[in-house]
C-alpha cells in the first residue's frame, strides 16, 4: 500500500491546478480559499495572492494551515485527495526567487503568463507565497488517513 498511496499522492498533485487552503485568523475563526498552484517536488507549494485577501491575513498571524488538492470531476464516492500540514508565509529574498522561479515555470506551462519580480513585490497588487509541507495523507480503501512520505525518490 505504501507504494500505492506514494504514486497516489504524486499523481494527484500533479494532475490538479488548485488547492484548498484551510487557514486560521488570530483568534481561530477558520477560513478556507482555492488557489491555483505550482510545485515541482510535491513539498514547496507556491501560489500568488493579494497579501490583503483573508487567507493571506490569516497566515500572517497564523502560519499553520491544512491544504487539500483533489479532484473535483469525478463522481461522488470515487474521488481521492491529498491532504497536507504545512507552514506557508509570504516570501522574500532568495526565497522569492526560488518561489517564483517553479510558479513562473509551472504558470506558464499552464499557458498562462509567466509572472516576475515585478508582480510579486510593492507596489504590485499580489505577492507570492509558499507552504513547505511536513506531512502528506491520502485515504485507504476504508477512508482512513495513510501517511506518504513524499521524500522518497
Amino acid at each position: 500500500m505504501a507504494d500505492d498511496s506514494l504514486a497516489l499522492a504524486r499523481a494527484i498533485l500533479d494532475a490538479n491546478a488548485y488547492m484548498v487552503l484551510a487557514t486560521a485568523d488570530g483568534s481561530g475563526a477558520a477560513w478556507a480559499s482555492p488557489v491555483w498552484f505550482a510545485t515541482d517536488d510535491h513539498r514547496h507549494l507556491f501560489w500568488v495572492s493579494s497579501p490583503h485577501a483573508r487567507h493571506s491575513r490569516n497566515l500572517a498571524a497564523r502560519p499553520r494551515l491544512g491544504i487539500v488538492v483533489f479532484d473535483s470531476t469525478v463522481p461522488p464516492g470515487q474521488g481521492q485527495g491529498v491532504y497536507m500540514s504545512a507552514t506557508a508565509a509570504e516570501l522574500g529574498g532568495v526565497d522569492l526567487d526560488e518561489g517564483l522561479q517553479v510558479y513562473a515555470r509551472g504558470s506558464s506551462a499552464a499557458g498562462l503568463r509567466t509572472w516576475s519580480r515585478e508582480d510579486v513585490t510593492a507596489p504590485a497588487r499580489h505577492r507570492i507565497y509558499g507552504a513547505v509541507v511536513d506531512e502528506h495523507f491520502v485515504l485507504d480503501d476504508h477512508d482512513e488517513r495513510v501517511l506518504v512520505d513524499l521524500r522518497i525518490v
